[in-house]
C-alpha cells in the first residue's frame, strides 16, 4: 500500500471505531443502564485492556520532560471530556442528532487549525468543509423533524463535545518522541479515567453493576472502540497528517453512526440521508483529489 496512504486510513479507521459508541451507549440504556453508567464502564474497562498492554509489552514507563507529560495528561483529560459531555448529550437528543452535534468537530478543528498554524484555510479545505455539512444535514435526517422540544441541555453537551473533540485531535497532532505509542495511550487513558471517576459513576466497580448485572460487556465494546483504537490509531496518524486534515478525515464517524445505528437499532433510513453519506464520503476525499490534480 502507498505510504501516504496508511496514516490516512488510520485517521478513517479511528473515527470509524467513535462512530460505534452512541449505538453501544443506546443498546447499553435499552438493558436499563444509565447512560454515565456505560460512559464509566467504557474507561474503566479501557484503561485496563491499556494497562495490559502495556505490562505484556514494556512494563517500564519511559522518562517524560514536563512538556511531553503536559500533552500526555491533557491529552488524557480531553478523552475523558468528550466521554463525558457526549454521553450527556445522549440523554436529551436521539443518536444521530447526538452524532451531528459531535459531527461539528470538523470545522472547529479546522478553525483552531488554522488559530494554531498562522493560516488561512486553504481553498481545498473550505470546498471539503461545505460538502461535509451539507451531507451532515441530509445524512442525519433532521430537515423533517420537529426541533423545538429538545431540551437546550442537549445543544450545549453536544456542542461542548465537539470542541472537546477538536481540541483533541489538535493535542494528538504533537508528537512525543521517545514515549511509544502504547505507553502514550496507557497514560493518557489513566488520566482520562481519574476524570472520568471524579464526575460521573465509579461506584459500579463496587456496587455490582460492572460485573455483576452484566454492564462489562458494553464496557469492553465501548472501551476497545472508544479508549483502545482510536487512541492508537490517531497517535500514530494524526502528528503524519496534520490536525486539520485529521479533523476532515474524521468525517467517516458520522456514515458509521447512522450505518450502525440503523442495522443495530433499526432507526429508518431514507435516501436523502444516503446522499448525505454520499456527499460526506466526497467532502472527505475532495482534498487529496484536489492535491492529486495539483500535482498531475
Amino acid at each position: 500500500m502507498n505510504k501516504n496512504l496508511i496514516y490516512p486510513l488510520l485517521i478513517v479507521l479511528a473515527s470509524s471505531s467513535y462512530g460505534i459508541l452512541s449505538t453501544i451507549i443506546k443498546v447499553a440504556m435499552q438493558h436499563g443502564f444509565e447512560s454515565a453508567e456505560a460512559v464509566t464502564s467504557q474507561y474503566v474497562i479501557g484503561f485496563s485492556l491499556a494497562l495490559l498492554l502495556f505490562i505484556l509489552t514494556q512494563r517500564k514507563l519511559p522518562s517524560l520532560s514536563k512538556q511531553k507529560l503536559g500533552i500526555l495528561i491533557f491529552g488524557g483529560l480531553l478523552t475523558g471530556t468528550t466521554g463525558i459531555v457526549y454521553g450527556k448529550s445522549l440523554d436529551y437528543l436521539p443518536a444521530s442528532l447526538a452524532v451531528v452535534m459531535l459531527f461539528q468537530f470538523t470545522w472547529i478543528g479546522m478553525f483552531i487549525d488554522c488559530l494554531l498554524r498562522r493560516r488561512l484555510p486553504k481553498r481545498e479545505e473550505v470546498i471539503s468543509l461545505i460538502f461535509l455539512f451539507a451531507g451532515t444535514i441530509l445524512a442525519a435526517g433532521i430537515l423533517d423533524v420537529d426541533l423545538s422540544g429538545i431540551a437546550w441541555q442537549g445543544w450545549v453537551y453536544g456542542f461542548a463535545a465537539a470542541v472537546s473533540f477538536s481540541i483533541f485531535i489538535q493535542i494528538n497532532s504533537r508528537p512525543t518522541e521517545g514515549v511509544s505509542t502504547i505507553a502514550r495511550m496507557t497514560i493518557m487513558s489513566f488520566f482520562a479515567l481519574v476524570l472520568i471517576s471524579i464526575f460521573l459513576t465509579p461506584e459500579i466497580v463496587w456496587n455490582g453493576q460492572l460485573f455483576g448485572a452484566g454492564l462489562w460487556k458494553f464496557g469492553l465494546a465501548l472501551g476497545l472502540f472508544g479508549i483502545i483504537l482510536p487512541i492508537l490509531l490517531f497517535t500514530i496518524a494524526v502528528p503524519k497528517v496534520g490536525g486539520g486534515m485529521a479533523s476532515i478525515l474524521s468525517a467517516m464517524e458520522l456514515p458509521v453512526a447512522i450505518i450502525v445505528s440503523v442495522v443495530v437499532l433499526h432507526e429508518s433510513l431514507t435516501w436523502v440521508q444516503i446522499a448525505g453519506i454520499l456527499l460526506v464520503l466526497f467532502g472527505m476525499t475532495l482534498p487529496a483529489l484536489l492535491t492529486r490534480n495539483k500535482e498531475i
